[in-house]
């Protein structure tokens, strides 16, 4: 009875073991991609510094900032993806660029693009989603939530 009960119990630990390891295997085979970012208006002439918003004005620069984080929190830049774009809902594609910022300063990296509403661009809410290609040519996205002062919001 002893033997058999050794038995089984050295079975049953080969299987969570072999279960554990193909787990983990699976795991690290499918990479996930975490994603922080906000939009500010640009600045410029009339702004002097960027301002957390979703609203924006016709002829007024939208800047998108991005950080994408891999499974284990490490921020992911210009050689650990091949590319990040957002996209308009109007089909607009604007690539971000990675660097420093605030510009000419180091106080922090990340992924950056900016659109300059056109004067006759409709007013209302558009909704956008950024996508990051991985090495592996797999696209991630993610989206703000799907209420309206989430969204790029154009006003008079």
């Amino acid at each position: 009875m002893k033997i058999s009960l050794s038995f089984v119990g050295l079975s049953v630990a080969a299987i969570v073991g072999l279960t554990q390891q193909a787990w983990g295997q699976g795991a690290n085979s499918i990479q996930k991609l975490f994603f922080e970012g906000d939009m500010v208006r640009g600045a410029g002439a009339e702004a002097p510094g960027c301002v957390l918003t979703s609203q924006f004005k016709r002829k007024e620069a939208v800047v998108w900032r991005v950080r994408v984080l891999d499974q284990t929190g490490r921020a992911l830049d210009e050689k650990g993806l091949k590319g990040l774009i957002v996209e308009i809902s109007d089909g607009q594609k604007l690539p971000l660029h990675f660097g420093p910022h605030p510009r000419g300063k180091t106080d922090d990296y990340f992924w950056t693009t900016s659109w300059l509403i056109p004067e006759s661009y409709p007013t209302g809410s558009f909704s956008y989603k950024v996508v990051a290609i991985d090495l592996g040519d797999k696209s991630h996205s993610w989206e703000p939530f799907k209420v309206d002062l989430s969204q790029l919001t154009v006003v008079p």
